[in-house]
Order: C-alpha cells, then sequence, then structure tokens
C-alpha cells in the first residue's frame, strides 16, 4: 500500500459563509497549505527548491463538493499522489471531517524554470521521494499525518 500524506487544520469564523459552511474557494487555498506541509515534511523549505532552479505551479484544479465543513470543524486534507509525469504530478487531495468526505478533486501542477517560468523535467530527487505516495485511489488517508493547527 502506498502512503497517503494527510494536514489537519480547524476552520476559521472567517472562512464560513453566509450558510455557515466554508466559503467554497477557500478548499483550493486550504489544499495549497496542505501541499506546502507535505513538501515540508518530505523536501524541506519551499525556497529551498526555488534556489536549486525549480518550482512547482499550478495549471489545472476541481474541486467536487460533497458536504460543508463548518466552523471550528477539524478538516483533514490527504493528498494522494495519483501521477507522475515527466514535467507535472496530479494530486488528487481528499477533505474529510471526523471520517465523513466534505470534497475531493484532482490538481495537476507543473514544474517550471524559476528564470524563465518555462516547464521543467522533474528533478529526479523529486520523483524519488513522491513515488512511495504514488496512488491512483484518492479515497484512503492512511500513513503521514502532521498534528492539528490552532485557528
Amino acid at each position: 500500500m502506498s502512503e497517503v500524506f494527510a494536514h489537519r487544520l480547524r476552520v476559521r469564523y472567517s472562512e464560513c459563509d453566509q450558510q455557515g459552511v466554508v466559503f467554497n474557494g477557500h478548499y483550493l487555498f486550504f489544499y495549497d497549505v496542505a501541499l506546502t506541509e507535505m513538501w515540508r515534511a518530505l523536501f524541506g523549505d519551499w525556497a529551498r527548491m526555488v534556489e536549486q532552479g525549480y518550482d512547482l505551479v499550478v495549471a489545472e484544479a476541481r474541486i467536487r463538493f460533497r458536504e460543508g465543513a463548518r466552523f471550528d470543524d477539524v478538516l483533514e486534507v490527504s493528498m494522494p499522489v495519483a501521477r507522475l509525469g515527466t514535467t507535472s504530478m496530479i494530486v488528487r487531495p481528499v477533505f474529510r471531517v471526523a471520517g465523513r468526505l466534505i470534497a475531493d478533486g484532482e490538481v495537476r501542477h507543473v514544474f517550471i524554470d524559476p528564470a524563465s517560468k518555462a516547464k521543467k523535467e522533474m528533478p529526479p530527487q523529486v520523483r524519488s521521494v513522491l513515488e512511495p505516495y504514488l496512488d491512483g485511489s484518492a479515497g484512503q488517508a492512511a500513513g503521514a499525518s502532521s498534528a492539528p493547527q490552532s485557528p
């Protein structure tokens, strides 16, 4: 079984809309926080990656909403890596509260040269670290996980 990184965060009041649920636009922000924490756990500081001559940008994102997370919920964002291409990778985030599926989706990232912004081949050391996280089934939330963060 492959590993799946998961990050937990607590929903803040300001992230909720007038219906009392998390405003849909925040899910991509939550994903970005989880990706940054996954990168930190696996590779270290994001700035170090840029200094080494590569960066990662979002090329495409899709989120499917199932149920609304609410203020003070602890939201777990699982980060199964679905595909490692030559210049890109796909992550299929799964958002859960107390085991309930809240949302899921797919985000395609492209590796670029930070100076020219041109596509760049995924560094071999990145590929080798991400391969154990490669899993096409986005429904599992096992493996490494970071502690909940306070609001």
